[in-house]
């Protein structure tokens, strides 16, 4: 067993799989929304699924929002909903950088 796997003094045996199961669940629960606005990205500008991705990334980086809040503006957008100004200018950027606009 390597330093990184060992258990903490403080940190009960119980914790670490609960805190894993959790952080499962919350993927779970926020990988569709992501995956559509990941799709809405490559319909809209031609992305690539890499260039999606990177304009995900780097809009929640930008904005210090979680990725899924980024992604589930993005998918509202399809529903004639703007865009927040600090999201839509951070992945106008994104797409700039990538040639997209």
């Amino acid at each position: 067993m390597s330093e990184a796997e060992k258990p903490q003094a403080d940190e009960p045996q119980t914790e670490k799989p609960r805190t894993e199961l959790e952080q499962l669940r919350r993927a779970m629960e926020t990988r569709p929304v992501i995956d559509q606005a990941h799709g809405v990205l490559m319909a809209t500008y031609a992305c690539t699924p890499e260039e999606a991705w990177q304009v995900l990334k780097t809009a929640s980086q930008e904005t210090n929002t979680k990725l899924h809040t980024v992604a589930e503006e993005i998918t509202v957008t399809t529903q004639g909903e703007p865009l927040p100004h600090p999201i839509r200018k951070a992945v106008k950027a994104a797409l700039s950088d990538l040639g997209k606009l």
